[in-house]
């Protein structure tokens, strides 16, 4: 599965925002079941930038989430990111996609 946040920065915030992307980048790579990040900045519009996340499955990249380590650091940062869905799985030729609804929080 893979994680899509995206941030919109504005060019005096970049420094620190690479700063803090990379720190969040180091913790989560840390934790089990993660896979690969990707940083990236938007060519069109340069103060939208994207954090892509792999990760061997929701719950790996759920309970990396919960480590003491990334809520303290982590965490923080990937709030400022823009409020919209953000987990995605995969579609491959030939896999079988989890049910198409939403997901009740209750």
């Amino acid at each position: 599965m893979l994680v899509i946040n995206r941030f919109r920065v504005v060019a005096a915030e970049v420094p620190q925002f690479l700063l803090d992307a990379r720190r969040a980048q180091e913790l989560l790579a840390e934790r089990p079941g993660f896979l690969d990040a990707t940083l990236a900045r938007n060519l069109d519009d340069p103060t939208m930038w994207s954090l892509v996340t792999h990760w061997q499955s929701v719950g790996s990249y759920r309970r990396a989430l919960s480590s003491y380590d990334v809520k303290a650091e982590a965490v923080p940062f990937l709030s400022r990111a823009i409020d919209e869905p953000s987990a995605y799985e995969i579609a491959r030729l030939g896999t079988e996609l989890n049910i198409p609804m939403s997901r009740s929080l209750g």
